[in-house]
């Protein structure tokens, strides 16, 4: 009885963000309304992996200006990012502002993050801080969820800056990276 409540409890920590996840390489999907929010979250997103040795591709090279990110559900499309060596999806937005946000567990196929709309901007006036959803998909499902939370910012520019410095913390301590 304790083994089967060991297992099962194993089993589900990638579903509540504990524990480490494997990560080697992904694609890079922002979802924000403005198309200057999104290519900064994920161009620094790329930079920060890259840095520290993961192989990413941001949606920006694989749309045209102005595509939907629908495009990655067609299997012809995975084929291909399969065969140029991505297995990865990660679909980073923004969970709220001034909380404690947790990692959403409504969502856990590709298609319905893909199809979520962002209410939230990169930044929001009168905000102390920001929390970004991570979640990563293999073969169209979840297998990571995280929430990076930047405090203390004060406009669009400080929110990038708290950005860009929290998440190679976060990526060192969370994500195992091989």
């Amino acid at each position: 009885m304790k083994t089967a409540f060991l297992l099962i409890s194993l089993s589900l920590l990638p579903l509540f963000g504990w524990g480490q996840f494997d990560l080697k390489n992904a694609v890079i999907i922002g979802q924000f309304d403005k198309p200057e929010d999104r290519y900064a979250i994920e161009v620094n997103v790329t930079e920060i992996f890259n840095q520290v040795g993961i192989k990413t591709l941001p949606l920006q090279n694989i749309i045209k200006q102005g595509g939907s990110a629908l495009v990655l559900i067609d299997d012809s499309v995975q084929s291909a990012l399969k065969l140029k060596g991505f297995d990865t999806y990660l679909v980073i937005n923004v969970r709220g502002y001034d909380r404690t946000f947790k990692p959403s567990l409504s969502i856990d196929d590709f298609e319905d993050a893909l199809n979520m709309t962002s209410i939230y901007k990169l930044y929001r006036d009168e905000s102390t801080s920001v929390s970004f959803e991570f979640m990563f998909f293999r073969n169209n499902a979840v297998v990571y969820r995280d929430i990076l939370k930047c405090v203390n910012i004060s406009d669009r520019e400080s929110t990038i800056k708290r950005f860009k410095k929290k998440l190679p913390k976060r990526i060192k301590k969370k994500w195992k990276i091989y």
